[in-house]
């Protein structure tokens, strides 16, 4: 069997991740502890992240006409790649927060709803809260203020009403004629 016939399952795979991909991010994960590596790819997985170490040569192919493209200019070293196809902003997010902690990692850079971006980049995307979050921060902000309207009239309905507060205004009106 020759080498081509081997390696095209492997870029099939690999075509079949990022086909429907919202990002990838590459990493080199060269100096983790098989520790921090197994927490890593948990973390991952619980943020429905697919998480592969693949030769350079490999994800080449792969990206070649694709958005993921500009990716093969960071393919040096050893290479892992974080593909997210739910959360455009998932695979940065955990890679970036887990970097923080192991030094160890150091992140390449990355494609995000089909914008390349370099290690700064992916970064300041992974700084970015989560749909859920902002989402639930949006919807606080228009809660409040209906919530502080329903409390305005609750605190009217227990003083009496617009009857009590339009009484004091009729009386005065006929003292100042």
């Amino acid at each position: 069997m020759a080498k081509v016939e081997l390696k095209q399952p492997i870029v099939e795979e690999i075509s079949g991740y990022i086909k429907d991909a919202q990002s990838v991010v590459l990493v080199d994960y060269r100096g983790l502890t098989v520790a921090q590596d197994t927490q890593l790819r948990k973390e991952l997985r619980e943020a429905n992240v697919t998480y592969k170490v693949y030769k350079n040569t490999m994800l080449t192919r792969a990206f070649a006409g694709t958005d993921f493209e500009p990716l093969s200019q960071y393919l040096e070293g050893p290479t892992a790649a974080a593909i997210s196809a739910d959360d455009a902003t998932a695979a940065a997010r955990v890679l970036g927060k887990f970097a923080k902690t192991a030094n160890a990692l150091e992140i390449k850079g990355g494609v995000v709803e089909g914008i390349a971006y370099d290690a700064n980049g992916i970064t300041a995307i992974g700084n970015i809260p989560s749909r859920e979050v902002l989402l639930s921060k949006l919807l606080g902000s228009m809660q409040s203020p209906i919530a502080n309207f329903a409390r305005v009239m609750k605190q009217l309905a227990e003083k009496g009403g617009a009857e009590g507060a339009a009484a004091p205004a009729a009386e005065e009106a006929p003292a100042a004629e």
